[in-house]
């Protein structure tokens, strides 16, 4: 063999390690995207119990609402999960949790960008009826005659 297919094979194996060097950090790169994804998915226990994984920032949103007892503003949300007000930050955080409002699973919201939990009672931004609100029954008032001729 000479020396100038010794070196045109050597050159033709460096780049089959370079190929494979590529692929081996493009598929390291695809398992790390699908770990990270898997963060996000809920563990199903029964049939229509949605469990989040412990540490996902979703289970963390789940347990700050159930600490405050009433539906927060995302950004309320982002400071408690001390993450930044990046406008990234602020629409991945809303994606996911409008994923399950509208699966009707977990997560409600109540105004604009604002989530509470589905197990909450209701609204805190609506007033409270009155005490005795519906307690009484009130009398009809009189129907007017419409044959009456009503001055202008």
């Amino acid at each position: 063999m000479s020396a100038k297919k010794l070196s045109n094979r050597i050159s033709d194996e460096e780049a089959k390690v370079v190929e494979l060097e590529m692929q081996l950090v493009r598929a390291k790169a695809y398992l790390a995207g699908m770990v990270d994804a898997q963060k996000y998915m809920p563990e199903q226990e029964d049939e229509g119990t949605t469990v989040l994984r412990d540490g996902s920032d979703l289970a963390k949103v789940r347990d700050i609402l159930r600490e405050v007892g009433a539906p927060l503003h995302v950004d309320d949300l982002l400071k408690r999960l001390g993450k930044d007000f990046s406008r990234n930050s602020k629409a991945s955080l809303v994606g996911s949790l409008s994923g399950y409002v509208k699966r009707g699973a977990l997560f409600t919201r109540p105004g604009p960008n604002t989530f509470g939990l589905v197990d909450m009672d209701a609204d805190p931004f609506s007033p409270e009826p009155p005490a005795g609100f519906g307690d009484q029954q009130q009398e009809t008032p009189p129907v007017s005659n419409i044959d009456e001729e009503v001055p202008f």
